[in-house]
C-alpha cells in the first residue's frame, strides 16, 4: 500500500521525467536535422562544413541519447533516434568494413604525407619509404628547405625521379617522387588551392599511371567557397587512358558532399575499401588525438586497394597514409 510520502515522491518524479523526455526529444530533433543535412548533402557555410567532418561522432552521440530516451520513456525521441542511428550507420559503417582484398594486378605502393610547412620530420618519411617499399610519394606543404633535407636524408637514392613544385615557406608547395621514371603532365585540370602537380609514372608491366597530388585550401571562414571549388575541379575518374590516382590532403572527409560527388565519378577511397576509413589522420601533435580522416588515396576502377596503414609523422599536424594497391594493365 502506498503511503502519503510515496505518493508525493511519485508526483515529484513525474515532472522530472517529463522534463527529461522533452529535453531528450529536443536533442533528438537536432540530431535528426543534422543527419538529414548529411544524407542530403546540404552543408554550407563556415559552421556546417566543418561540422560534417564529425559525422561518425554524431553516430556515437545518437546512441547515447537513444539510451537516455529509453530511460526517459520518450516515444518521440526513441522513434527519431532509431531513424537517426539507422541513417548514420548506413553512412558510416561501410568504411569500417573492408571488402576482401584482390591481389591481381601490378603492385603500386603509395605514401602521402603533409609536411606542415616543411616542419615534418623528413627522416621519418625516408624511413617509411624504405620500410614500406614505397613506389610513389605524394608530398604536400613542401618547402625548398624540406626538399633539400629529403635528399640529404637519402630519398633520392630510394625514389630518384621527382616532379616537385616547392614553395619558400607555408602550405603552397607540393611534389611527387617515384621509383620509376616520371613525366610531368599539364592541362589535366586547373588547380584551385595550393600547387597540385600531375605526373605519369612509368609503372612496369603495362600503361603508365597518372598521379595527382591533391591539396585544396582548408575550409576556414574566408576560404570555404575556394575549398569547395578546389575539390569540385579535381579531374573525374577516367574511363579510358592511363589509370589515375589522387593522393594527398583533401581537407575533406568521406562525409562532405563535394568529396562524395568526386567519388561518384568512379573513384574508390583506399582506406574505406580496406576497412580503415574511420582511422583519423588530423590533427596530430597538438595535445589531442587525431579526430578526422582528411588524407586520402583515391584510385579509378582499374586500381584495387589491398591494404592501408596510417603512421605518425613528428613535426606535422597530419599523419602519413600508406596504400598498397594493385593496378590492372
Amino acid at each position: 500500500m502506498l503511503t502519503q510520502g510515496d505518493t508525493e515522491t511519485t508526483r515529484r518524479a513525474r515532472p522530472r521525467r517529463t522534463r527529461a523526455a522533452r529535453v531528450t526529444a529536443g536533442v533528438a530533433v537536432l540530431l535528426a536535422a543534422g543527419t538529414a543535412m548529411r544524407v542530403g548533402g546540404l552543408e554550407w557555410g563556415v559552421f556546417l562544413v566543418p561540422m560534417v567532418a564529425f559525422t561518425p561522432y554524431f553516430g556515437v552521440a545518437a546512441l547515447v541519447v537513444l539510451a537516455i530516451a529509453v530511460a526517459a520513456r520518450s516515444r518521440v525521441a526513441i522513434a527519431l533516434l532509431l531513424a537517426v542511428c539507422a541513417c548514420l550507420a548506413w553512412c558510416v559503417a561501410p568504411r569500417a568494413v573492408g571488402a576482401t582484398a584482390v591481389a591481381e594486378g601490378r603492385p603500386l605502393r603509395v605514401l602521402t604525407a603533409n609536411l606542415n610547412g616543411g616542419r615534418g620530420d623528413v627522416t621519418v618519411i625516408v624511413d617509411l619509404v624504405r620500410r614500406l617499399d614505397v613506389d610513389v610519394l605524394s608530398i604536400q606543404e613542401l618547402t625548398w628547405s624540406a626538399r633539400q633535407r629529403l635528399d640529404a636524408a637519402g630519398l633520392e637514392g630510394l625514389l630518384p625521379y621527382e616532379v616537385t613544385q616547392p614553395a619558400p615557406r607555408g602550405p603552397e608547395g607540393s611534389g611527387v617522387y617515384a621509383r620509376h621514371p616520371l613525366r610531368e603532365r599539364g592541362g589535366l585540370f586547373r588547380p584551385v588551392g595550393h600547387r597540385m602537380p600531375v605526373a605519369e609514372v612509368a609503372l612496369p608491366g603495362g600503361s603508365a599511371v597518372e598521379v595527382v597530388v591533391v591539396h585544396p585550401v582548408a575550409p576556414v571562414p574566408p576560404t570555404v567557397p575556394e575549398w569547395e571549388a578546389g575539390i569540385a575541379t579535381l579531374p573525374p575518374a577516367p574511363a579510358a587512358g592511363p589509370p589515375r590516382l589522387l593522393a594527398g590532403d583533401f581537407n575533406a572527409t568521406l562525409d562532405h558532399a563535394v568529396f562524395r560527388r568526386l567519388l561518384a565519378t568512379g573513384y574508390t577511397d583506399a582506406a574505406a575499401a580496406t576497412g580503415q576509413g574511420l582511422v583519423p589522420t588530423w590533427p596530430a601533435g597538438r595535445g589531442l588525438p587525431p579526430l578526422v580522416a582528411i588524407d586520402h588515396v583515391l584510385g579509378d576502377a582499374r586500381v584495387r586497394p589491398v591494404a592501408v596503414q596510417v603512421h605518425d609523422l613528428p613535426g606535422s599536424d597530419h599523419r602519413a597514409l600508406f596504400a598498397d594497391l594493385r593496378v590492372r594493365p
